[in-house]
């Protein structure tokens, strides 16, 4: 496939390369992103109203594509509120305080429930569960904040979700590009699976206890976090109430389990069934704690949850905004012209890396991977890895072995880098869960992340 990459391709890659530095830095994008649609709608139209008029409807673009996340998110927020005011989560959580009982359980413990439960479910859905029942377990045991969305981040969008072994949506994609059956590319990649898990969470976790120890752990919370919660006036319920909605709850959530088993419910439609469902759970209890005040606290106790949502994606939308860019977003703002017979920045240059190396094991393993990694850049973690598995087979045909393995390691690569792992945006669901900043989050990951990706890549080199 020859790709010819343009001044396009080129100006997209240096904002990627200074955006990453300013991450890395811990300096603010949203500036630089703001800057690259501008130029690429400039290159694109050719025209200062059309790069102008582009920058306001990336933002509503990337608004629309996180607009389910937005909502799942305030309304988890908003029914926290509720039950931290009423001390309902008190009563909740009690029993699993002698399980998570020091932050190294509570980290491992969460990580593997996060990790059972995303398998069936996906992480974003799965996020919503662990975070609101699990959550204030582990902040009493020790555990911060950022900790947990660690252990959630990594084990759910990163470890179930690039093996996808379940659900399989990942794999059918790639085993499908590179021409395999989706088992043997399943096959392939549960020794990948398995050290990447291991190398990034164990560093992850290695990392945490020793910045905890050194007095340099900085927690990454957000303005109007949980803390807020609290300062709100406590409304007492009789023990009796509380230990019924305690038990309800999370009776109910399990109901939105079994749901999700017996109707094969997925991705958007899970999230839909917990969020309706936490909304009930507010409305529910809000009108038991506050009776006749009960219509307008539901309302407050929404808006704050809302105020919370927007507040935490205000600075994400420009940012993806960008990154969105480099896949179908743009040819849908700045027409097809400055891209004829593209299939996208992002794919076009993952290609042309593919297409620009020498085929030998240790190289076609590198490459594989960095492709996965460009592909994973635009926050999905999906919508590259078929270019992964037709490249996969393009370096498979040139080394007459290894098609599987390769097709799995691009998978791996993609997923932890664009999945929810490293992408700002993409991680927003655990890091507003826990009340914490997502590019402190993004930031906590990068190391463990590389590192698993390193030696999880040396690993393939003697598989292939």
């Amino acid at each position: 496939m020859d790709i010819q990459l343009s001044a396009i391709h080129w100006v997209y890659v240096a904002f990627i390369a200074f955006i990453l530095a300013l991450l890395v830095k811990r300096r603010d994008t949203t500036l630089v992103c703001v800057a690259g649609i501008f130029t690429l709608g400039l290159i694109a139209t050719e025209s200062l109203g059309g790069s102008v008029a582009g920058i306001f409807n990336s933002f509503i673009y990337a608004t629309k594509e996180l607009l389910s996340t937005i909502f799942i998110i305030s309304i988890i927020v908003a029914m926290s509120r509720v039950l931290i005011i009423t001390g309902i989560n008190e009563t909740m959580i009690k029993p699993l305080t002698g399980f998570l009982r020091t932050p190294t359980l509570a980290f491992w413990g969460i990580g593997i429930i996060m990790l059972l439960t995303s398998l069936f479910f996906w992480p974003s859905p799965g996020v919503a569960l662990i975070g609101a029942v699990l959550l204030p377990v582990a902040l009493r045991v020790g555990l911060p904040a950022l900790g947990a969305a660690v252990a959630m981040n990594l084990f759910g969008h990163g470890i179930a979700l690039s093996g996808d072994y379940i659900i399989q949506g990942a794999p059918k994609l790639t085993a499908d590009a590179a021409g395999l059956p989706v088992s043997e590319v399943m096959a392939a990649s549960i020794p990948l699976v398995i050290v990447m898990g291991l190398v990034t969470t164990v560093a992850a976790f290695w990392m945490m206890r020793r910045d905890m120890k050194n007095g340099k752990w900085n927690d990454g919370l957000v303005a109007a976090s949980r803390e807020e919660a609290g300062a709100k006036t406590a409304v007492s319920l009789p023990d009796s109430v509380k230990r019924s909605l305690a038990i309800a709850i999370p009776i109910l959530f399990a109901v939105d389990v079994a749901a999700m088993f017996a109707f094969d419910l997925q991705g958007g439609d899970a999230t839909a069934l917990i969020g309706g469902t936490a909304v009930l759970i507010l409305i529910v209890t809000t009108m038991v704690a506050h009776r006749n005040k009960g219509l307008e606290e539901t309302t407050s106790y929404l808006i704050e949850g809302f105020q919370f949502g927007f507040r935490v994606f205000g600075p994400v939308i420009p940012i993806a905004a960008f990154f969105y860019l480099g896949d179908s977003a743009f040819r849908e703002l700045f027409g097809d012209g400055a891209l004829l017979g593209s299939h996208g920045i992002v794919n076009d240059l993952g290609v042309a890396l593919a297409n620009s190396v020498p085929m030998n094991g240790a190289v076609a393993s590198v490459t594989l991977t960095a492709t996965g990694a460009i592909t994973g850049l635009d926050g999905s973690g999906f919508s590259g890895i078929s270019l992964v598995g037709s490249v996969a087979h393009m370096f498979s045909l040139a080394l007459s072995s290894g098609a599987a393995t390769l097709t799995a390691l691009g998978q791996v690569a993609a997923i932890w880098v664009g999945g929810g792992t490293l992408i700002p945006w993409a991680l927003i669901p655990a890091a507003a869960i826990c009340g914490v900043s997502p590019f402190e989050l993004a930031r906590r990951n990068l190391k463990p992340v590389l590192i698993g990706l390193t030696v999880t890549t040396i690993v393939a080199m003697f598989l292939v």
